[in-house]
């Protein structure tokens, strides 16, 4: 009898002990979500817009942010390899160069990828100037602010996903 309840009290210590951990993991998570998240609006690479898409995902669709942006890194990497092909040229198109980049303007604009958004706006007013050597490297300084915003949103992404895994829920951002 004393060993059968002994076994009982174990386990149910096991349990809370099991549960404390988790709570406090979440806990861990989530602030570390927040602080990152935090740390990529104040550094510029995320506006209001990002929080606007936050807003639309739900429970239905957890993964609606995260395709979104596979979706913008997809498309803005053809869009990279077409500015790519038109300044390679001898005779550049500033007027087809400049296309692709309202594409991405926009693009960026509507994802909140702010930093790459600013990149574009100075990357047009090269276009509007005739400048390739400017306009190269704006395309440079364009694909390396589109790698750092593909590592800020993966590393958000990959938070979210261990805050789900561990039973909790994704905190809201609002700036």
């Amino acid at each position: 009898m004393v060993g059968g309840i002994l076994v009982f009290f174990t386990a149910v210590l096991a349990v809370k002990v099991r549960s404390r951990w988790r709570r406090s993991r979440c806990w861990r998570l989530k602030t570390v979500y927040i602080a990152f998240a935090s740390d990529a609006f104040r550094d510029g690479f995320l506006d209001d817009q990002y929080t606007l898409l936050l807003q639309l995902q739900d429970e239905n669709e957890p993964d609606f942010v995260l395709q979104v942006a596979t979706l913008f890194f997809e498309d803005s990497e053809k869009l990279l390899n077409e500015l790519r092909g038109i300044l390679d040229k001898q005779d550049v198109d500033f007027e087809k160069l400049d296309a692709c980049v309202r594409k991405l303007t926009g693009s960026s604009a509507s994802i909140g990828a702010k930093r790459i958004k600013n990149t574009c706006i100075a990357f047009h007013n090269c276009c509007k100037e005739g400048r390739k050597e400017l306009c190269l490297k704006c395309l440079q300084h364009l694909a390396q602010e589109r790698l750092l915003m593909k590592s800020k949103l993966e590393t958000l992404f990959k938070l979210e996903k261990q805050i789900r895994a561990a039973g909790a829920s994704v905190p809201v951002l609002s700036k």
